[in-house]
């Protein structure tokens, strides 16, 4: 059947226009994939060509510049230093031994280098450039860089390194960097690809370690074009890294560094804290070791020089290290009891030089007594007995409260490592941990911090700042973070009772500056700036009756693992508390004689800022003092600088 011709007409119209339409998307396509043609082949056919080329554009991670690590003073106690290497990546270098031995005859390496390098390729991804030779010299560096077309995959680079300007002073306290091990990947949950690359150091323990991210920052990258033999062409893009934050701590360079020199040639520790604000001034441990060994890789004889020293000189003792307090430990008892109003400030206690309980004679230190002596008394001679009977009145469990109410058996929140926790038992510690019931025996230990009671010199410092002030003062090492302050809140008070926390001062003075006083031989003169403090012996080793009745060995007669541990703790001034100093002696005998010296002169360095004028000193010591800071080897330390990125 014909249709009408006015129907034809239309319908040939609306087939023309679906024609045009179609006919013009298919000219848009084309236009549209011309003009793309064009522009891969002419505007960015070098990119694609390179692309193209054997895979010729290589991506590389960029390490961030670690954050410095300054003093409160803006001394930079942990700085970086260029660092000239040469680095080697796997897929570009062809034969692997082929290149290490055209290397070795440019720069000098020992089979040791060269094996470990050989084990460092083969394990890791033949993209990831692995550093062969670091810390050389600009010589040899120019040496790779002019034979370079020789050395296919050899790469000649500047970086950073970590490096310790302060040496042993810090070692405890900053710790130390070292490249990334097995064992660090394993041990933390972190996928940084920074972490990836070979030798990149990260912390390895104190504040490096604590505040590793913090100071690490995050990686930048680059892309480059190599040639055929891996040679690098020219950097096609680049994007910086964000450097780590700078730290700043609470230390004085100065006060440290005199700490160290001062404690120098024994097993010792040392605490200087500010007991307003909870900052800690000084944190020292003897011996130390150099941080920067471990930074370019101690070798197997240090290592185990320093393992075997049976000072333990890697150990920070004054964070990590935990002692029975000994007499220092007596004002938590003293404070339990008064508290708790078992006993009154003028109650005596007779001393014979023992006390008999269930079938145990528990003896004084003084062998034939102190005879009647009341709280003040006991405290200024130390005498044993009487704190053996008040704390059979007040019981373990309030004496352990006190104990941690005063910081002890508390792990305090500083960014180091190992920080201990330490002891203050109970009745239910000793049921839970050892599966045994408390016995009168353990109570009596207790009362004169020996038994199962532990504390490090932290911990001590701590409880010492807080009998000062009557607040819960928290130690602070962290002061600033990337040029912010950090803030301290206000400390609460203890709680305790001020006429008692009083009396226990009056004690501690009477101390230092009665002359029954059992630290009256370490005394400061210097009206403005005397001292209120507390000794403290610890026993490591038993002594059996039959010593005892033929008389106790002295100290200086004995090994010296045998001998005992001597502490003091002090604060000062008296009359304005501004300092608390704690002071531990490994098996240094007395502590009035060991310790408490020591402490003494910290104290006068930390109020002074500076060596002690002789005039604080009895006259009597004076000639001796005079000798002993001669023979000190402190820094000659220069004027700090503001903290900032200006030191490479």
């Amino acid at each position: 059947m014909r249709r009408p011709p006015k129907e034809t007409a239309e319908s040939a119209r609306r087939i023309s226009r679906r024609a045009l339409m179609l006919g013009g998307l298919k000219l848009g396509v084309l236009g549209a994939l011309g003009w793309r043609m064009r522009e891969l082949q002419l505007e960015q056919a070098d990119t694609f060509r390179l692309l193209a080329e054997e895979n010729r554009i290589n991506m590389r991670l960029l390490p961030p510049a670690r954050g410095l690590i300054f003093d409160r003073a803006g001394r930079v106690i942990a700085d970086n230093e260029q660092n000239y290497r040469i680095v080697m990546v796997r897929e570009d270098a062809g034969d692997i031994d082929a290149a290490l031995e055209r290397l070795s005859k440019l720069v000098p390496l020992t089979d040791a280098q060269i094996e470990d390098a050989r084990n460092e390729l083969a394990r890791r991804s033949p993209f990831v450039p692995v550093t062969i030779a670091d810390r050389l010299e600009w010589h040899d560096v120019a040496e790779v860089a002019v034979n370079a077309p020789a050395l296919p995959g050899v790469i000649a680079e500047v970086g950073l390194s970590r490096i310790y300007p302060f040496g042993e002073d810090y070692a405890h306290v900053v710790g130390y960097v070292g490249p990334v091990s097995d064992f660090d990947l394993a041990r933390i949950d972190d996928q940084d690809p920074l972490l990836q690359i070979p030798r990149f150091q990260i912390g390895k323990n104190g504040v490096e370690r604590r505040l590793e991210r913090t100071l690490r920052g995050k990686a930048g990258s680059r892309r480059i074009e190599v040639n055929s033999v891996g040679r690098i062409m020219r950097e096609l893009d680049r994007q910086e890294g964000v450097p780590g934050s700078d730290l700043r701590l609470t230390l004085d360079s100065r006060l440290q560094n005199y700490v160290q020199a001062r404690m120098g040639g024994q097993a010792a520790s040392a605490v200087v804290m500010d007991t307003a604000t909870g900052e800690l001034l000084a944190v020292g441990s003897t011996p130390a070791f150099d941080p920067n060994l471990f930074v370019r890789g101690i070798s197997v004889a240090d290592y185990d020089a320093l393992l075997n020293n049976k000072y333990r000189p890697l150990a920070s003792k004054s964070v990590q290290g935990t002692y029975p307090p000994g007499s220092t430990f007596k004002m938590v008892t003293a404070l339990a009891a008064l508290e708790a109003g078992v006993i009154g400030v003028e109650d005596d206690v007779w001393c014979p030089g023992h006390l008999d309980v269930a079938n145990r004679r528990a003896h004084c230190w003084k062998r034939g007594g102190h005879g009647n002596v009341d709280l003040h008394q006991a405290l200024v001679e130390s005498c044993d007995v009487y704190f053996y009977e008040i704390a059979l009145e007040v019981g373990i469990d309030a004496i352990a409260d006190m104990a941690r109410r005063l910081g002890l058996g508390v792990r305090h929140d500083i960014p180091m490592t190992a920080v201990a926790e330490g002891l203050s038992p109970d009745r239910a510690w000793k049921r839970e941990v050892r599966g045994q019931e408390w016995r009168i025996g353990d109570t009596l230990n207790a009362a004169i911090g020996q038994g199962y009671v532990l504390a490090s010199p932290l911990q001590l410092a701590v409880m010492t700042a807080r009998l000062a002030t009557g607040k819960a003062i928290t130690p602070r090492l962290l002061r600033a973070v990337g040029g912010e302050e950090t803030k301290a809140p206000e400390p609460e008070p203890l709680g305790l009772s001020e006429t008692h926390l009083a009396y226990v001062r009056n004690a501690m003075y009477a101390v230092c500056n009665d002359r029954r006083g059992t630290a009256y031989s370490s005394r400061i003169i210097e009206d403005a700036h005397r001292m209120a403090g507390k000794t403290g012996t610890s026993q490591v080793r038993n002594i059996s009756p039959a010593e005892r009745a033929a008389g106790v060995i002295r100290n200086e007669d004995l090994p010296w693992e045998r001998r005992d541990h001597a502490l003091y703790v002090n604060y000062a001034p008296f009359e304005a508390p501004r300092i608390a100093v704690s002071v531990v002696v490994e098996h240094g005998g007395g502590g009035s004689t060991a310790a408490a010296p020591i402490a003494r002169d910290i104290t006068l360095f930390a109020l002074h800022g500076d060596l002690p004028p002789l005039d604080a000193y009895p006259v009597a010591l004076r000639e001796q003092i005079a000798a002993e800071q001669q023979a000190l080897k402190l820094r000659d330390l220069e004027p700090p600088s503001a903290p900032g990125r200006d030191r490479a």
